[in-house]
């Protein structure tokens, strides 16, 4: 499982250990990490995390210390040799800017807190910092909705303002444990989804079909009830069986999931429309049902339509 370098570095502050993070802001070329990585290093140089793949952490680790004695930020500028990016699985080498932010001074610990906290309630937030100096604070979506929607960090356009976007990790929920279901787990847990099933049919909801995530076997509305869904969820439903397919289409229309999508054809679609009308949904809302599931890429096959699936929800997330 990959550390959660905030609560990390809160941790350490706390326990008495000393903790600064590092934090890439810029990169230039094939730098080999992204801009938004972090790694946290405690007073004894102690580290999680990376910035670079392991191509400048050491003397990032040595300002860090420093950094820890003096309680002032640093910004680092490094040159990647090629050599080194190769070692790490690129072509060619890059140029990364580095922050170095001393926690309980450069990075306030209440700051870090909330930070901390709103990750764990899955709650978007930014950090947003003077790269020039000046006190750091939190942001929502409302201030940088492009950057949330992108999930990118990055400097603006002044050159001095560093917006680090700590959204939710991506969750899907897929109702129907079918074909298609066994060929868009693996693919959506690539794209860096957390997937969970959800089928209370036990011939379909089993370990041996779908090994790759949770299954949940609850009728759907239970089960996404306890699931959670908000705007870093997409749902997709698969049953084809109105009895199992409405409860959580009606469970998403209700919530802020930022991709609702249904199997079925053009007609059984229509049907669907006019049951969900009775149910009192107005035009506005059944508009957000993506159906027939996925882009029309003339998919045929289970993981064809997988894979059309995927990228409809891709496109849904990054193009809004």
């Amino acid at each position: 499982m990959t550390p959660d370098i905030p609560t990390l570095a809160l941790d350490w502050h706390r326990a008495g250990r000393g903790a600064a993070l590092a934090t890439v802001v810029e990169t230039w070329g094939s730098a080999p990490r992204p801009v938004g990585s972090q790694l946290a290093i405690d007073g004894e140089g102690a580290i999680e995390g990376s910035v670079s793949g392991g191509c400048v952490e050491g003397a990032v680790v040595a300002e860090a210390l420093e950094a820890l004695e003096d309680g002032a930020p640093r910004l680092l500028t490094y040159g990647v040799s090629d050599d080194d990016a190769f070692a790490v699985g690129l072509a060619c080498g890059g140029t990364i800017r580095v922050l170095v932010e001393p926690v309980g001074t450069a990075m306030p610990e209440a700051v870090l807190a909330d930070l901390v906290a709103a990750r764990a309630a899955r709650r978007p937030a930014a950090y947003v910092t003077d790269l020039e100096g000046g006190a750091p604070r939190l942001a929502g979506p409302g201030d940088h909705p492009d950057r949330f929607r992108l999930d990118r960090s990055g400097v603006e356009e002044d050159g001095r303002t560093f917006v680090a976007i700590h959204n939710p990790p991506l969750r899907m929920a897929i109702v129907g444990a079918v074909h298609i279901a066994q060929a868009l787990v693996p693919m959506a847990r690539i794209a860096g989804y957390d997937v969970t099933v959800i089928d209370p049919r036990p011939a379909f909801g089993s370990a041996a079909r779908i090994p790759d995530a949770p299954i949940l076997d609850d009728w759907p509305d239970a089960a996404l009830e306890s699931h959670g869904l908000d705007a870093r969820t997409a749902l997709v439903t698969l049953t084809h069986d109105p009895k199992l397919d409405d409860p959580a289409i009606r469970a998403g229309l209700g919530s802020e999931v930022f991709y609702l999508g249904c199997l079925g054809s053009t007609r059984t679609h229509a049907k669907r429309v006019e049951r969900l009308r009775e149910a009192g949904f107005d035009a506005a809302a059944i508009a957000r049902i993506h159906a027939p599931v996925g882009l029309d890429i003339g998919a045929r096959s289970p993981a064809e339509i997988a894979v059309s699936i995927l990228a409809q929800i891709t496109e849904r997330l990054r193009r809004g």
